[in-house]
């Protein structure tokens, strides 16, 4: 009866994160290009780690970026993960600077071996992409005409993923996430004149995805006495996305087209390796590429260029088994740079960040609080700071074992 509980709360509880994931998580204008701004899905014990992941395996902690991870989980361990976060952002150019505050559940994860600790099985509700603003801006022609043009635009892609991670020997681990991919991204912009005499001019466009894709793992890792090594790597082909995308246009005369199936998302790698001594100092490195240069997305390849990612991360816990809470604590640190997929974003988003882990006595569950700050820009003048406070529970119960009578 216990276990029907469980996954009852759990059943309602991912239909929960359905409804909240799907809105909009974002006031960045940056996320009016492309698909929107792109989320790594990395958890948030190592976003707190700069976002390392790749080369990432830890029995406490779910890892959808790196599905090869999964066999890391203890063989009588459910686990079950859910984040929530905090985002201040401040942007502007030289005319003047904005405040946003925007707030969100950020992911639902859960996973559990399915024979001991040769192959487990991971699921969960993750975003892909979020849109997010609203500009206006107000200039004149020859001092005749004045008029405002407004942007705007909302939605967001989300995805639920199911993963298999398999071990080879006591060294290797393969893995697999699929990944259904639904969403919609709305956009808009408009002109409007002061003087009535001139005509307001309108275009929207929505882009409806439904389809999926596949995300492909491989881990190699080794303990020598006190010292843990893990190499990893990750791959995704290039797919075109089944979606729909509508643009409305409103000048003297209104005019609709619908085209299908015009959005991709790219070829992308990465690798990644970390070290662990002691199980208490944990240090990693992560690149990924992603070739958006070589795919479409609504029509504008020629906006469009590779990604290139970096992110270097730490963690260090003083004893594990120390009689003094602080001393149990994890403390984590990393730093991120990471090219934006858009030609007119010229410089690389960059950012820091600092977290610390809570365990509880007794359990294997922890939680985790991050904040990370960030800057990107410029696009032409606009730039933008933010600051991102993230929580998680990182959960696991013992659930696969039989009792004595």
């Amino acid at each position: 009866m216990l276990r029907i509980k469980r996954g009852i709360l759990t059943l309602v509880g991912t239909l929960f994160a359905v409804c909240l994931i799907a809105q909009n998580n974002t006031s960045s204008p940056f996320s009016c290009y492309g698909l929107g701004d792109i989320n790594d899905n990395v958890p948030n014990t190592y976003r707190a780690m700069g976002g390392i992941g790749i080369g990432m395996r830890n029995h406490k902690v779910i890892n959808p970026s790196q599905p090869a991870s999964f066999t890391a989980c203890d063989s009588l361990t459910f686990m079950f993960d859910l984040a929530a976060d905090l985002l201040w952002t401040n942007y502007g150019d030289d005319e003047g600077r904005k405040n946003k505050i925007n707030g969100n559940l950020e992911y639902i994860t859960l996973q559990f071996p399915l024979y001991k600790r040769y192959i487990a099985f991971s699921a969960g509700l993750l975003p892909f992409s979020s849109v997010g603003y609203n500009i206006s801006l107000s200039d004149s022609i020859n001092s005749d005409y004045h008029y405002t043009t407004n942007f705007y635009g909302n939605g967001g892609i989300s995805e639920v993923y199911g993963g298999l991670s398999v071990n080879l020997f006591d060294w290797v681990a393969l893995g697999a996430n699929i990944y259904y991919m639904f969403g919609d991204v709305a956009n808009s912009r408009g002109v409007t004149f002061t003087e009535s005499e001139v005509k307001t001019v309108l275009q929207a466009s929505e882009t409806s995805v439904s389809s999926v894709r596949f995300r492909e793992g491989l881990q190699f890792f080794h303990t020598f006495g006190k010292h843990s090594f893990v190499l990893g790597g990750i791959f995704e082909d290039q797919r075109t996305l089944k979606s729909d995308y509508t643009v409305a246009e409103s000048t003297q005369l209104d005019t609709v087209w619908v085209a299908e199936d015009i959005a991709d998302v790219p070829m992308m790698f990465g690798v990644g390796a970390s070290y662990t001594f002691d199980n208490r100092l944990t240090v990693g490195f992560d690149y990924a590429r992603a070739y958006w240069s070589k795919v479409s997305a609504f029509e504008n390849i020629d906006e469009l260029r590779d990604r290139n990612r970096y992110a270097f991360g730490a963690e260090y816990r003083h004893n594990p088994l120390g009689r003094n809470y602080a001393e149990r604590m994890f403390w984590r640190i990393g730093c991120n740079l990471a090219d934006s997929y858009v030609k007119k974003v010229k410089n690389p988003d960059f950012m820091v960040s600092i977290g610390m882990g809570f365990p509880l006595r007794n359990t294997g569950t922890v939680f985790n609080v991050t904040f990370e700050y960030g800057h990107r820009g410029p696009a032409a003048s606009l730039k933008e700071n933010y600051l991102r406070m993230t929580f998680n529970a990182a959960i696991a119960e013992n659930w696969f074992f039989k009792r004595r009578l």
